[in-house]
Parts: C-alpha cells; structure tokens; sequence
C-alpha cells in the first residue's frame, strides 16, 4: 500500500490537507434538513438522464418516418427499453419539479440577495434550460399531442415581436413543421441544452463555492451561535441518502406507471383540445386568457422580472420599511402558479 501511495503522490503531487481544505468546506448546519438539499437532486436526476438518454438515442430515429416507430421499438421490443424509456420519462418530471423547487426555496430564503445576484441569474438560465429540455424532448416521441403542441409552441413563439419569425424558422427549420424539425430537437435535446446545462451548473457551483452556502437560521435559533459540519462524508451522505430513495422511486414509477404511447402524429388531422405536458399548464392557461401578442409579452416580462428580482428587491428594501414584501408577492406568484396549473389541468384534454 506504500508503494501505491508513493506512486500517487509523485503523480498527483498534491498535499492531502490542502485537497482536504479544497472539498470539505463548512455548511450551514440548516442543510442536515433534507429539504434543504434540493440542489444536489437536480443534478442527481440530470445524471440519470444523461444516462438513460444515451441508451434511448442508440435506438432511436429522429424523422418523421421513422421517430414513432423506433419509440414503439423501444417501448415494446428492445429488452427493457419500456423500463429505460419510462425512468428517463420520470426522471425528467422529476428534474423539472425539483429545479422549480429549488429555485423557490432559494427566493422564500433569501438566499438571491448580494452578493449571489449573479447566481440568481445563473440559476434562472438551468431553470429555463430545463424547461426546454422538457418540451424538446416530448416533441421527439412524434404523437400526435407531442407533434401539435411543439407547432402551437412554434406559432406563439412568432408572436414575439421583431424577432419571433426567426426563432420560430430557427426552430423549426422552415415556415412550418417539416422533415428537418425533428432533427433540430433531438440536436437540441440531446446535444445542445445538455451542453449548456453542464456549463451552467459549472458556474454554478463556482459561485456557490466562492461566496459560500447562504446560511439560514430558523426564528428558535436566532440567539444561538452559527454551527457548521463537515461537507465530506456528513453533507455528502445527506446526498447519498436522497440519490438513493430517488432510485427507488424513480424505479416504483417506472414499474407501476410506465411510458405509454399515443397515436402517432397527423398532420392533417387537427385534435380537438392540444395538451402540454404538466410543466407547462401554466403558461398555456396564461395565454388563453389574453390575445397572442399580449400574452407573449406579458410573458417575457415576467421572466424578465424574475431575472432581475435580486436588483428589484434590493430596491425595494432600500426605498421602503417592507423589508420582506418579496415573501408576499412570491406567496402570490405561487398562489397564481398553482391556481392557473389546476384550472388547465381541469379542462378536459
């Protein structure tokens, strides 16, 4: 075992105090709560992703002639494909509502606040990503839903002024739905949003370990001196236990509610009623409720202020008493999210 060690340290001569200091920084004792923790889910569930997209992109086919079928392959003939197909289904639900979790988790704690406006920001770009991950790669399944909801997306997406005709021909590479759509989403989805997510993260956690974990005290603390743990092995075992119930609830999903298939896509053949996945319900009910132009911009601003809402809240902390007003308006925003989620989820689909 010497002689490895020494074998080691002549090729990796690093000392082992200093990579001690490198990775076991201090946190706040509030992450030994579990739902502090909803950082490393995410990045935990882009793992499985990656990985089970890998195996569903040896057997599948991105053409109009071809998609459908190779998901039906896949679904009903490749071993375990079903399986596969339905952990990386679940997964991306999952990844999608952990983000959105964490990213309110985040706002309702403060933890946006200078210096870490930039990692707001950051953190609202893998947000975003996400989303997009999402519908490009509900879109890649070729059914019908799938195919009409990636076209409505394409024509809201033109009602964005000055430069919506572009993106929506960038899109879909052409003036509608064509041969080269599905290829320009399993690029997107497999390549480049991957890609930028990874980048993302990286920056992220830099940031992060930069400026630290955003200490929280809870109200019965707030006379008790700051404690810290260890992030190695007492932080990463807190990771290591979620990593593995995600496993087997990813797992129990994938066994008693697997990947199903609906009936590939007709172009000619308009469905009554076109329905996003659930991520989605919320915008789609937005923009029922106002005319396309509005909406799309009404839309945008949101976002818009959702990036900026570290600079805004600083503001408003600065200019007024309201010192936790953002509480309010994100209990209200949430409200609103919830409410405009369900009312869609109601209407018959």
């Amino acid at each position: 075992m010497s002689a490895i060690g020494t074998w080691w340290k002549e090729r990796c001569p690093v000392p082992a105090g200093q990579l001690k200091e490198l990775t076991n920084e201090p946190v706040p004792n509030h992450l030994r709560h579990w739902w502090f923790c909803l950082g490393g889910t995410p990045a935990y569930l882009f793992f499985v992703q990656i990985v089970t997209g890998i195996l569903l992109a040896v057997y599948y086919r991105p053409g109009q002639a071809e998609a459908w079928q190779s998901v039906r392959e896949i679904t009903d003939e490749v071993a375990f494909g079903w399986f596969i197909r339905s952990v990386h289904k679940w997964g991306a639900t999952l990844m999608i509502a952990s983000v959105i979790l964490h990213q309110m988790r985040i706002y309702f704690t403060g933890a946006y606040r200078a210096p870490r406006e930039l990692n707001w920001m950051v953190g609202m770009l893998i947000l975003i990503c996400t989303l997009m991950t999402g519908f490009t790669g509900y879109s890649l399944v070729y059914e019908q839903l799938s195919y009409w909801g990636a076209t409505v997306g394409a024509n809201i997406m033109d009602n964005v002024p000055f430069v919506g005709a572009f993106m929506k021909n960038m899109l879909l590479g052409g003036e509608a739905y064509n041969s080269h759509t599905l290829s320009r989403f399993f690029i997107l989805h497999a390549a480049v949003l991957p890609v930028v997510m990874l980048l993302l993260l990286v920056v992220h956690i830099t940031l992060i370990r930069l400026h630290g974990v955003t200490e929280f005290q809870f109200p019965s603390d707030a006379n008790k001196p700051s404690k810290t743990f260890n992030f190695f092995p007492d932080h990463m075992l807190t990771e290591l236990m979620i990593g593995l119930v995600l496993m087997i609830v990813l797992s129990a999903l994938a066994t008693i509610l697997p990947a199903t298939m609906g009936p590939q896509a007709d172009p000619l053949t308009t469905p009554e009623i076109i329905k996003p996945e659930w991520f989605f319900y919320v915008v789609f009910r937005w923009l029922k409720l106002f005319s396309g132009t509005a909406a799309v911009l009404s839309t945008g601003f949101i976002v818009f202020v959702m990036f900026l809402w570290p600079f805004i809240d600083g503001w408003i902390r600065r200019r007024t008493k309201a010192s936790e007003l953002s509480v309010w308006i994100g209990i209200l925003a949430v409200l609103a999210i919830i409410g405009l989620t369900v009312w869609e989820a109601a209407v018959a689909h």
